[in-house]
């Protein structure tokens, strides 16, 4: 299989992406600035790398899709659905783990062309507030890619809290949103891969 440079468009990946990282609880209390929340919040979840993925797709000579993965995420969040002021988010992706299943593309996708993982090695999210809206919830914050930081707003679902091995107190939430990749300064190819990178962003954590 010939490398394809496009691919993964991913770009953007970011990341989710993610995303690349998102959260959110639901409850009456009115939405703070999740800034007043801090990662060393007893109540923290530590992001479960093993179980959490971040994830996108990147349109490909306008016929097909391109996929690829972020093999290494960490972090941290906290969802209160009684009290929005104290959830938060704060996720760190690994740019140089791009996976696409193709080792000379993701060679490319590390290089200039595209993530410069060697001048910026880390895709970044923190949130500054989260509210409900409607049914839903939306959480707003700093995504960092690729030397730029813009403030986004991403959909949320969360999925509340669980049981884990151990008898460990488990939690998790689901975010998927889109990105232009011109707007973090990856125009490669412009004629082949999609303007618009979807990025989905699954994160499972464990309280402290």
């Amino acid at each position: 299989m010939k490398t394809c440079p496009l691919c993964v468009a991913a770009i953007a990946l970011i990341a989710g992406t993610a995303t690349l990282s998102t959260l959110v609880g639901a409850g009456k209390s009115p939405a703070l600035p999740a800034a007043h929340a801090t990662v060393e919040n007893a109540k923290a979840f530590t992001v479960d790398g093993v179980h959490s993925f971040v994830t996108f797709k990147v349109k490909h000579l306008n016929v097909a899709y391109a996929y690829g993965r972020f093999n290494k995420v960490s972090g941290s969040f906290l969802i209160d659905p009684e009290n929005l002021g104290e959830s938060m988010v704060d996720v760190k992706v690994d740019a140089a783990s791009v996976d696409t299943a193709n080792e000379g593309r993701d060679r490319h996708l590390r290089g200039q062309d595209f993530f410069s993982v060697n001048e910026f090695p880390e895709i970044t999210f923190k949130s500054s507030s989260i509210v409900k809206k409607g049914d839903a919830f939306e959480m707003t914050g700093d995504l960092s890619f690729h030397g730029v930081t813009k403030t986004i707003t991403v959909p949320l679902e969360y999925f509340g809290t669980g049981q884990g091995r151990g008898g460990t107190t488990i939690a998790g939430f689901e975010s998927i949103f889109t990105i232009k990749r011109s707007e973090y300064g990856i125009t490669y190819m412009p004629n082949g891969l999609g303007e618009d990178v979807t990025i989905m962003v699954s994160l499972e954590g464990v309280q402290r």
